[in-house]
């Protein structure tokens, strides 16, 4: 088989594709033909060395999220078969509850091996079934920022129908936030840096958009837009660059989820304390969340939204089109 892997992390050129043999399922293992992958900014700073503590284990195969189909099991194996179509979740071993440090230590395409190949095994339990009316390259967009999207709307207390949701830039977790909150009868307000992609999430639900190159104080356009109350939610994605302004567009007792890493700076604890704001960090979901989620995708047809989709052999060139920011929800590898 082939697959991807990361000799020395030193950026998109050092990504390399190889080759090895089958692997084959032992006890409770399921083996997946890998048809499709997606990208998230996480697997650029996995490809720089960037990502976690000490850094990106060398030889790494990278990426965490992708769509596959069942060609073998191993012994004992009962919640899949030959045929099923899988995808494996982002944090092994997290199946419910609150999240364990073994289970953080085991996300793929960071602490262990990615899902980049042709063929890659998983035990049973750290799978999901893919919804029928999706195909493979959809689904292999679920598996982190959908799921990330799902755990910071309905994680703690759930979204309520009325209720309006801030969601910032149009990346995968952004638009799938954007989708969620539609389909929950929530209220969106969106931001972006360009009115062409305003347009684009408006067609997919949000009611309201803002350009934060035209409107860099957007806080207060997220004020005035809810008469001066704030967002019930905001769904933070630019890290500690935006936050202050994320939390000054939150209601008092809004709750913000910080996902993103995308900008440095300070955190003054102060406005969190004074305005009695909800600060949760997320890192993924549980598999637990991913079914839940799939019930919801499934029942509203949800179609995850597609930037572009690459050839296998492209992968590198699927990596410059993420790193280069222009992308409206995910971009997609398919496999040959």
């Amino acid at each position: 088989m082939q697959f991807y892997h990361l000799p020395k992390a030193e950026g998109i050129d050092d990504l390399t594709l190889a080759e090895a043999p089958e692997p084959e399922p032992q006890r409770g293992q399921v083996k997946l033909r890998m048809r499709a992958w997606s990208l998230n900014y996480r697997d650029l700073m996995v490809a720089t060395g960037r990502y976690g503590v000490g850094g990106t284990k060398p030889g790494l195969i990278p990426l965490s999220d992708g769509a596959g189909e069942v060609v073998a099991v191993g012994p004992d194996v009962r919640r899949a078969r030959p045929g099923d179509r899988i995808c494996p979740t982002f944090m092994q071993g997290w199946l419910g509850g609150e999240v364990i440090a073994e289970a953080r230590q085991r996300a793929l395409g960071g602490g262990i091996d990615g899902v980049l190949a042709d063929y890659v095994l998983v035990d049973q339990e750290d799978l999901v079934h893919i919804p029928d009316h999706l195909s493979f390259e959809e689904a292999a967009t679920l598996p982190c920022a959908a799921v990330t999207a799902w755990n910071a709307l309905f994680g703690a207390r759930a979204l309520r129908p009325g209720e309006t949701v801030l969601v910032l830039g149009s990346g995968g977790v952004s638009v799938f936030a954007l989708q969620f909150a539609h389909a929950a009868g929530a209220r969106v307000i969106a931001t972006s840096s360009s009115d062409a992609k305003l347009a684009r999430l408006r067609a997919l639900g949000a009611a309201d958009g803002i350009n934060y190159r035209d409107t860099p104080d957007w806080q207060e356009a997220v004020r005035a837009l809810t008469g001066g109350r704030g967002a019930d939610y905001v769904v933070e994605v630019g890290g500690a660059g935006t936050l202050p302004r994320s939390i000054a567009a939150a209601r008092i007792g809004g709750q913000v989820a910080l996902i993103g890493v995308l900008t440095g700076g300070q955190i003054d604890p102060a406005p969190i304390m004074r305005r009695n704001i909800v600060l949760r960090g997320i890192f993924v979901g549980s598999r637990e969340m991913f079914a839940a989620m799939n019930r919801a995708i499934t029942h509203h047809r949800i179609r995850p939204q597609i930037d572009k989709v690459f050839a296998f052999a492209q992968a590198r060139e699927a990596y410059r089109h993420l790193q280069a920011a222009g992308h409206v929800g995910k971009v997609v590898i398919r496999a040959a």
